[in-house]
């Protein structure tokens, strides 16, 4: 097994990339100032931006190489999601090993580079063969193609089953102040028990926290407000702070193209939320009180 994987603490998303509307030369400025912040992982999927995305990111590193030695690139694949190029009848999962073995070498190709430092299968396939993905992850890791392997969105006993076969180094699970599943579902009490951090998906629900008008949205928001107001952070800063108070020790993923974005993001690395206010958000998302 390689050495050990040090991710950054918070971690750039790369979903909406397409949508950002930047030149090659915007995408290399913006992935130095992400460097700058201290922010040196980039989340891909091989699906992100109707399998777009990754190519987008390359072109930015085919035109700035010495930028791919100051990160680590994260992809995930295992989704056949149809599109205009594939015409699947359904979106269905596929963790074989032609599947799994062509998507990592098409990630490799998009993103110009020859190795990918962490490789998540995005979502858990019921048809999964624990014993023939670990047989996969062996050899795409033995051809130097893969350096670490995870999940994302496995439940404890799915992660279980296949660490059991090859280590994984992280399960990418949901968690927001709108959506606290991973707190009571036993992922992050895994993660603890494993020491393997997580890594978080969509800390701002989407940006609904900003948006929703529904009365969880709109009661997280008030209650919120009136923390970030207190402790002089945005709502956004805030949002990643509550995040990372959970003693797994998570990384929390950004979606943002906005610099100004991710500067919320790091900024939570600095405030110490008191266990008073973490529980004022869980009792405003909830809608009550701990039991």
């Amino acid at each position: 097994m390689p050495a050990h994987l040090e991710l950054s603490p918070i971690v750039a998303g790369l979903w909406r990339i397409t949508s950002w509307q930047l030149s090659v030369a915007e995408r290399v400025r913006w992935i130095e100032q992400a460097l700058e912040l201290g922010i040196t992982t980039f989340d891909h999927a091989d699906i992100y931006g109707d399998y777009r995305a990754e190519a987008a990111f390359g072109d930015a590193l085919k035109a700035a190489p010495a930028l791919r030695a100051q990160m680590q690139l994260v992809s995930k694949c295992g989704i056949r999601l149809r599109s205009a190029e594939h015409p699947y009848r359904i979106n269905y999962y596929d963790s074989s090993t032609a599947y799994v073995r062509s998507q990592v070498e098409q990630s490799l190709r998009k993103l110009q580079t020859e190795q990918l430092d962490l490789v998540l299968i995005h979502r858990p396939d019921y048809l999964m063969d624990a014993t023939a993905l670990a047989d996969t992850f062996a050899a795409l890791t033995r051809e130097g193609k893969v350096a670490h392997w995870g999940v994302s969105n496995f439940t404890a006993s799915q992660f279980a089953l296949l660490h059991q076969q090859h280590p994984l180094l992280t399960n990418q699970v949901e968690l927001s102040p709108l959506k606290m599943d991973a707190l009571d579902d036993g992922a992050l009490d895994q993660a603890q028990q494993l020491g393997l951090r997580p890594m978080i998906w969509s800390p701002l629900g989407g940006g609904h926290l900003f948006t929703g008008e529904d009365e969880q949205a709109v009661r997280l928001r008030a209650e919120m407000t009136a923390i970030a107001n207190r402790y002089g952070v945005s709502l956004g800063t805030l949002a990643f702070a509550w995040v990372l108070r959970h003693p797994s020790r998570p990384h929390p993923i950004t979606g943002t193209g906005r610099i100004e974005g991710l500067r919320d993001a790091v900024a939570a690395l600095d405030v110490q939320l008191d266990a008073q206010d973490w529980y004022a958000i869980w009792t405003a998302s909830k809608g009550h009180s701990v039991p």
